[in-house]
């Protein structure tokens, strides 16, 4: 009987140890773990039918356009919740972003050029037509640091409605950069295998690259005259799109929306019911709302975090 008793007791120690490690364990998780969403908040479907979105980009008031890159649209999501279409034969635009005066920048994959859209008429300028004269393989996403000077990267991805050749005439899929006047371009980085997503942070000082053909993410120190130093893997995970919240955590899409702090750590992955997750950004009128562009669809998740211009 003593024998039965002990055991009892040994057994119940080693649940009562079992039970506290696990409530520790669950404690530490949790205090590593921010948590970025909004309580109560799920991933809300708010159109589709479009054939593949991608590029949103937030204006300052907290409107988000997005393409529509096969049926060659623009379209915006204003804050009233009200879906507008801002331009038809766009391009077949692919990623977009707002530069310092308002302008709509479009990486405009169908000629291989990058524009600058004036919101007011949708007339629109070129600012980029070739490097080295010879064609770009198709601008896909950018951004504008603090001066006005653009990054964006330019993958080959042959495309069915092209009428222009589909060979490359460049030698490789690299990473570029337009001087804050607009004048002078440069090629940043040409060791990628297939640039894609690129964000950078708010100060200006370091830009991240997604290299979704390694299915890698990198990390640079951008240099006062827009080249790129110390080069560094930031995580082993590609991205089509990219964005940054108010923390610098850098949000990299594919298969749903996956989140890490500035140091490369995971820290969410937010599912997406969506063959494949394209690109993201924070808007609405308090930036605390992150749009993601997934397939034929739009999606918004209300979020603890605020994005950033």
């Amino acid at each position: 009987m003593e024998k039965m008793t002990s055991k009892i007791r040994s057994a119940q120690l080693l649940i009562f140890i079992f039970l506290y490690c696990l409530t520790f364990v669950s404690q530490g998780f949790s205090q590593k773990s921010p948590k970025l969403i909004a309580p109560g908040e799920k991933v809300v479907k708010l159109a589709d039918g479009f054939a593949f979105t991608e590029g949103p980009a937030v204006d300052s008031k907290g409107n988000v356009y997005f393409t529509d890159q096969p049926n060659n649209k623009i379209h915006i999501w204003t804050t009233e919740g009200k879906l507008e279409t801002f331009l038809e034969n766009s391009g077949r635009a692919n990623g977009l972003y707002f530069d310092l005066n308002g302008n709509l920048l479009a990486c405009a994959d169908m000629d291989n050029q990058l524009w600058s859209i004036t919101i007011a008429d949708t007339s629109h300028t070129i600012l980029v037509l070739n490097y080295n004269d010879k064609t770009l393989n198709g601008p896909n996403d950018l951004w504008v640091r603090p001066d006005g000077g653009i990054y964006f990267t330019d993958p080959l991805y042959v495309r069915p409605y092209w009428l222009r050749s589909s060979e490359m005439e460049q030698d490789g899929e690299h990473v570029y950069f337009l001087s804050p006047d607009r004048k002078t371009l440069s090629r940043v980085a040409d060791d990628l295998v297939k640039p894609n997503g690129i964000i950078g942070t708010p100060d200006g000082k370091k830009l991240y690259v997604a290299d979704i053909g390694a299915n890698k993410t990198y990390a640079y120190d951008i240099q006062r005259d827009g080249s790129l130093k110390n080069k560094k893997l930031f995580a082993e995970l590609g991205s089509d799109g990219m964005t940054i919240d108010q923390k610098g955590n850098i949000y990299l899409t594919g298969k749903g929306v996956t989140v890490f702090n500035d140091q490369g750590i995971q820290i969410e992955h937010i599912k997406v019911d969506a063959g494949w997750t394209a690109n993201v950004c924070f808007g609405g009128t308090d930036m605390n709302t992150l749009f993601i562009t997934a397939s034929q669809y739009l999606y918004s998740l209300k979020m603890k975090v605020k994005g950033v211009r």
